[in-house]
């Protein structure tokens, strides 16, 4: 395995950390959010966060299955999409303290 090859799985196994987080968030999210009322904007709002959190499966699914050869340098040495996980999990945290509080 090449050093390049290394940093992609890497990123590949952070994504897939970082999805397990969510889905304990959404595990939680889901649980507080019981007590909310059905047309409550704070469902809404959790609603649009899991829409944000299938695509990011989708996109580590692409990644995932993607042949080494076609994954561009770009994808493998950057870690922005990363940015984007950690960017949903706080938003996840914060609608989980509101619904709480």
């Amino acid at each position: 395995m090449t050093i390049t090859e290394k940093i992609a799985d890497q990123h590949i196994r952070e994504y897939e950390s970082r999805l397990k987080h969510l889905d304990e968030l959404f595990k939680r999210a889901k649980q507080v959010s019981a007590r909310l009322d059905d047309d409550h904007a704070l469902k809404s709002e959790l609603g649009q966060y899991h829409e944000q959190h299938n695509d990011l499966v989708n996109q580590n699914a692409k990644l995932k299955n993607m042949p080494f050869a076609h994954l561009s340098e770009d994808i493998i040495q950057s870690a922005g999409p990363m940015a984007v996980w950690d960017i949903l999990a706080r938003k996840l945290e914060n609608l989980i303290e509101r619904i709480e509080d």
